[in-house]
């Protein structure tokens, strides 16, 4: 999600009841449904984690990510998306976000690769990333994965009933800086359910510029911070979705969709219970 870049800044506050009606809360019911599209999402992540191979084509990728989504009884999320050509996004090494999948676009040994995708299982979406160390990556680019996924759950172990945005946003953001790197401030997490999309934005670092709010169980988020090796700053390419780094570094990213719960969360896309 873009962030607005001419909001005015602001102290950091909780949401009034007004604005927290954005915010929609699930019913046991609601959070059974999810938990279906994103073991989903979270199965075919794990099947293209282990076919993926240089020679390979992105649109490869997106072609097996739809036939599965589609097997398990679910549509993609991501298909027809404003526009989005895809199944998947796909995006290589400087590439940040919203690579779209190409025939042409070979994947190589040595390739930092971000897999984004998400399904829509009776009236319900669920969303996850993950990078791909894809064969044998340098050392550099190993660090910056695990890094980046490190990042997430760092985030992930503050969130719970009562807890803020900005407690998961904070531990992201320190753990991104003691190791160097840069937190990609362009694009946000956000919440996920109904639509793929829907408030609040989940940032990755400390803002003033929104409402700190406040957790309660029934809240699904989609936390997914993007970690660059150089710059934070990106550019979107002609095809008017691909974001790039504009120095050329690279870039991790990885995602989940938790749910809050009221001691604590549970990740609905946990790669590890399928």
């Amino acid at each position: 999600m873009n962030i607005l870049t001419n909001l005015l800044s602001q102290v950091p506050k909780p949401v009034t009841p007004k604005q927290r009606r954005g915010i929609e809360i699930k019913s046991p019911r609601e959070i059974d449904i999810m938990r279906q599209s994103a073991k989903i999402v979270a199965t075919v992540l794990k099947e293209i984690s282990e076919l993926v191979k240089p020679g390979m084509t992105t649109a490869d990728l997106d072609a097996y990510a739809e036939k599965r989504i589609r097997e398990m009884g679910a549509t993609p999320s991501f298909k027809g998306y404003h526009g989005f050509k895809g199944s998947i996004c796909a995006s290589i090494n400087h590439e940040v976000v919203h690579g779209i999948p190409n025939p042409k676009k070979v994947i190589r040994a040595g390739d930092v690769l971000k897999v984004d995708t998400g399904a829509y299982y009776q009236g319900f979406h669920g969303d996850s990333c993950i990078t791909i160390a894809v064969e044998e990556v340098t050392p550099e680019a190993a660090r910056l994965i695990r890094v980046a996924e490190e990042a997430l759950y760092k985030g992930i172990e503050q969130v719970k009933a009562g807890a803020y945005l900005l407690d998961l946003a904070g531990a992201i953001e320190d753990h991104v800086k003691a190791h160097g790197y840069t937190v990609v401030e362009e694009f946000t997490g956000h919440g996920v359910g109904r639509n793929l999309h829907e408030e609040p934005s989940v940032f990755n670092y400390r803002t003033r510029e929104m409402p700190n709010v406040k957790l309660r169980a029934g809240m699904t988020l989609a936390i997914e911070p993007i970690l660059n090796a150089g710059s934070k700053h990106t550019r979107t390419l002609s095809d008017r979705w691909t974001a790039v780094t504009v120095d050329n570094s690279l870039s991790a990213q990885f995602e989940h969709t938790v749910l809050v719960t009221e001691t604590g969360y549970e990740i609905l896309t946990d790669r590890t219970k399928i």
